[in-house]
């Protein structure tokens, strides 16, 4: 049998180099795409010599095109990190609408299935808890996190429409909270953040009350049930996250444990439209793909420090890790 032929797009982000490394692990060829406007070289440099990896770098956002036979498509290009996408709105809501028409019209010329990475902001600062696939959600379209809430969602909807109008094979994951190796430091969402400021020494920031709750899902416990889904026959939405809720105020605490630092926590005033609860109802992913996380908190955490202690002093005391210069014109 041929080799079957994968495109990844967002490659050399968190998740999706992390999604190359299991298909070509699998056995399929892989074909990673990347703009780096979010994403970093390094992500995917060990695979630079793979016979089983071609990398393109491209913005989906343009015409996207690929040479021969394609099995599928998954679609993970998109800032995640809240201090990108409030940098970058324009692009952030193009990637979620004009990328996504892109890469449906290439599944669609080349009958692959392709497979959406949604997300939890779907839901918003949700009413329901925890969140089911069927709720509608609870979404500011005009505040300043709908730019990618909004692109989101916009994403379901077109997927949805290819899927009925043109019945094409999609699939929808929507992602809770994934840490892991290769999350940049600096990106504004709290496992690196925290971890980070007790690396560097400093105080824990924690945002409100710090009652606010998250859950969070270890990297290869999100591979595994992404993959699960893309193989699955399954075109309505999935929630792929771990159900085991934490307040940030004890999850701080929990980091300067894991840390042996002495830091104290310090609480600042809580972002416009920041959920107070995020908690995935995983129900449908435990019956339709018999799967659910394997990995706890303890153990992905004492992984995820791992990481960040091996950074280098330059990288650990960088306080911007990306310039949008280049994406933002006047």
């Amino acid at each position: 049998m041929s080799q079957k032929k994968v495109l990844i797009t967002g490659a050399a982000g968190f998740l999706g180099s992390h999604l190359c490394d299991r298909f070509i692990r699998d056995g399929y060829f892989v074909i990673g795409m990347d703009n780096f406007i979010t994403g970093d070289p390094k992500n995917i440099a060990h695979l630079a010599s793979n016979s089983s990896f071609l990398f393109i770098q491209h913005d989906v956002t343009n015409f996207v095109n690929i040479e021969g036979d394609l099995d599928y498509i998954l679609h993970f290009a998109s800032p995640a990190s809240p201090i990108d996408y409030l940098k970058i709105p324009i692009q952030t809501l193009k990637v979620g609408s004009i990328g996504t028409h892109n890469l449906l019209g290439l599944a669609k010329a080349k009958e692959a299935r392709l497979l959406i990475a949604s997300t939890s902001e779907v839901y918003g600062d949700p009413l329901v808890h925890p969140q089911t696939e069927d709720y509608y959600g609870n979404v500011n379209t005009i505040g300043p996190r709908g730019v990618y809430d909004e692109a989101k969602r916009f994403q379901e909807s077109i997927t949805m429409a290819y899927h009925r109008f043109h019945g094409l094979e999609t699939r929808i994951v929507r992602i809770f909270n994934t840490y892991g190796p290769r999350m940049r430091l600096n990106d504004g969402r709290v496992i690196p953040a925290f971890m980070g400021q007790a690396l560097r020494g400093e105080d824990l920031t924690v945002f409100g009350a710090g009652i606010q709750t998250r859950s969070f899902c270890y990297v290869t416990d999100q591979v595994e049930g992404i993959y699960r889904l893309l193989l699955s026959d399954y075109a309505n939405p999935v929630n792929i996250g771990n159900p085991h809720e934490i307040t940030i105020k004890e999850f701080a605490e929990e980091i300067i444990s894991l840390t042996g630092t002495t830091q104290k926590v310090i609480y600042k005033d809580l972002p416009v439209d920041d959920p107070m609860q995020r908690q995935p109802d995983i129900t449908l992913a435990k019956k339709l793909l018999d799967w659910e996380p394997k990995v706890g908190r303890a153990e992905g955490m004492k992984k995820t420090f791992d990481y960040f202690k091996n950074l280098t002093a330059a990288e650990l005391y960088k306080s911007e890790h990306k310039d949008f210069s280049n994406y933002n014109k006047e």
